[in-house]
C-alpha cells in the first residue's frame, strides 16, 4: 500500500493552528504599533497647547517620528532576515513603552520630541517583521490576502486612537492617556516575547549568513531589482496622503478649516478608518486578480485618493458634512491601497531578502509622508508671519498650505511611470 506523501520542508506546519496562534500575536502588534504611530494626531491641538508651539514646531513632533522609522526601515529589514521577528517585534515594543512615558511626562517640545523618536523606532521594528512572518508561516495563495488583514488590524489600531484614546484623552487628560498607550505595547511585548517564532519547527527562513560584510550586497541586489523600485514609488505616491492626514492634520484642519468640534472630527476620523477596514480586503483581491496590471491598480487609486483633497480644497467655505464625510473616505483608501507595493515587491524578490527589500519599499511612504507633513505646517508659518492670514490656523490658510503637498504627489506618479517601464523592461510587457 503507497504511503501519502510527505510535506516538504518548506511546507511543514503551515496553515496550522501554531501558524494562526503566531498570526493572531503578530497583527495584536502592529495594532499596538499603529496606534501608537497615530495617537499624536488625535492630540496635535491639546499639544500645540501643551508645548505652546508654532505649526512648524508642532509638526516636528511627527516629522521626527516619521524619519526615525523611515531611517530604520532597511536596518530592520536585514536585522529580521538574521535574528527573526520575535526579537525585533518585542524589542520594538520596549522602545514604544519607553516613549509613551517619556512623552507623557514631558513638558517641553525636546522632550515630547524624545518620545515621540523612541515611538518611531519601535514602530518601525514591527511592520516589516510581522509581513516577514506570512511566507514563513502560511501558503503562498493565502499569504496576499492575510497582507491586507495586517493593514486592516492596523487600520483597527488607529481607531482606538481616534476613539478610546480619544475619549480619554478628553477625559482624564494627557498623562493618563499616554501612560495607557504604554500599557498597551507593554502587553503586546510580552506576548510577542511568549509566542512569536520565525517559522514552524525544524524549518529554518532565517539568513544566517548576514553579516555586515554582506549586507551592503543584499541591498544592493534589492535596490537593483526594478521591481524594488517600483513598490517603493507605489508606496511614497499612494501612502503619504493618509499618512499626513492621520498623524498630524487631520485635527487641527477638520476643527480650524472645516468648523468641527472634537466629537464631530473623531466621528470623521471613525469614517476614515471604517473605509480602510472596509476595503482593505476588496484591494487584496484586486491584487490577486490583477497582478499583471498592479501599477495600472496603484495609479488609479491615486486619482481617487487625491480627487478627495481636491474635493475638500476647492469646496467654497465649509463643505456639507455629506461632502466632508466622502472626501475624508477618498483619502482613506490611502492606506489599503499602499500594500500594492509590497505585493509588487514580492513578485520581483526571492525570499532570502524579503525582509530588506519589503523595508526598502516602505520608506518610500515615510519618506514622502515627512516631506508632505514639513511642507503644510512650513506654508501655514509662512502665511501668518506675513499676515496673510490672520490666525496660525486660519481656515483659508489650510488651502494652499495643503495643496502644497501636490509637490510630493507629483514627483510620485512620474516616479511610478519611470519604474513602470522598467519593470516591464526587465521582466517583460506583461510582468506588471
Amino acid at each position: 500500500m503507497p504511503h501519502p506523501p510527505m510535506s516538504s520542508p518548506r511546507n511543514r506546519g503551515k496553515d496550522s493552528r501554531a501558524a494562526w496562534i503566531v498570526f493572531a500575536v503578530g497583527i495584536f502588534a502592529y495594532f499596538s504599533a499603529v496606534a501608537q504611530r497615530t495617537s499624536f494626531g488625535v492630540a496635535s491641538v491639546e499639544a500645540a497647547n501643551r508645548f505652546q508651539t508654532v505649526a512648524a514646531g508642532l509638526s516636528m513632533f511627527s516629522m521626527m517620528q516619521v524619519l526615525v522609522y523611515a531611517a530604520l526601515q532597511v536596518p530592520v529589514g536585514v536585522l529580521v532576515d538574521r535574528f527573526g521577528p520575535r526579537v525585533l517585534i518585542s524589542a520594538g515594543a520596549v522602545c514604544m513603552v519607553l516613549g509613551q512615558l517619556q512623552l507623557a511626562a514631558a513638558e517641553s517640545v525636546t522632550a515630547g520630541v524624545i518620545g515621540r523618536i523612541l515611538v518611531g523606532a519601535g514602530d518601525a521594528a514591527t511592520f516589516v517583521c510581522v509581513m516577514r512572518l506570512l511566507p514563513a508561516w502560511f501558503s503562498a495563495m493565502r499569504v496576499p490576502m492575510l497582507s491586507q488583514v495586517v493593514g486592516m488590524t492596523g487600520n483597527l489600531g488607529q481607531l482606538f486612537s481616534v476613539i478610546p484614546f480619544a475619549a480619554l484623552l478628553h477625559a482624564a487628560g494627557w498623562v493618563p492617556a499616554f501612560i495607557t498607550l504604554a500599557s498597551l505595547a507593554l502587553l503586546s511585548g510580552v506576548l510577542s516575547a511568549a509566542l512569536l517564532r520565525s517559522a514552524p519547527p525544524g524549518v529554518n527562513v532565517l539568513n544566517d549568513s548576514i553579516s555586515f560584510a554582506t549586507v551592503g550586497a543584499t541591498i544592493k541586489e534589492s535596490l537593483r531589482e526594478p521591481g524594488t523600485q517600483l513598490g517603493f514609488w507605489v508606496h511614497f505616491a499612494v501612502q503619504f496622503v493618509g499618512n499626513t492626514f492621520a498623524l498630524m492634520w487631520a485635527y487641527p484642519y477638520l476643527q480650524n478649516a472645516q468648523g468641527l468640534d472634537a466629537t464631530q472630527a473623531s466621528s470623521v476620523m471613525t469614517a476614515f478608518v471604517v473605509v480602510n477596514v472596509g476595503v482593505s480586503l476588496g484591494v487584496g483581491k484586486l491584487s490577486a486578480v490583477f497582478a499583471r496590471h498592479r501599477s495600472a491598480l496603484a495609479l488609479s487609486f491615486c486619482a481617487v485618493i487625491y480627487g478627495g483633497w481636491a474635493l475638500m480644497l476647492l469646496w467654497p467655505g465649509e463643505a456639507p458634512t455629506a461632502v466632508m464625510f466622502i472626501a475624508v473616505g477618498m483619502l482613506a483608501l490611502s492606506y489599503p491601497a499602499s500594500m500594492l507595493a509590497f505585493d509588487i515587491v514580492r513578485s520581483f524578490n526571492p525570499p532570502r531578502r524579503g525582509g530588506t527589500a519589503t523595508g526598502l519599499a516602505n520608506v518610500g511612504g515615510f519618506i514622502a509622508s515627512l516631506a508632505a507633513i514639513y511642507l503644510t505646517g512650513l506654508v501655514l508659518d509662512l502665511q501668518f508671519a506675513a499676515g496673510v492670514s490672520p490666525t496660525l490656523y486660519d481656515a483659508e490658510a489650510f488651502r494652499p498650505a495643503i495643496a502644497a503637498q501636490g509637490l510630493v504627489a507629483a514627483v510620485g506618479i512620474i516616479a511610478v511611470l519611470v519604474c513602470t517601464r522598467k519593470v516591464r523592461k526587465v521582466h517583460g510587457p506583461q510582468s506588471i
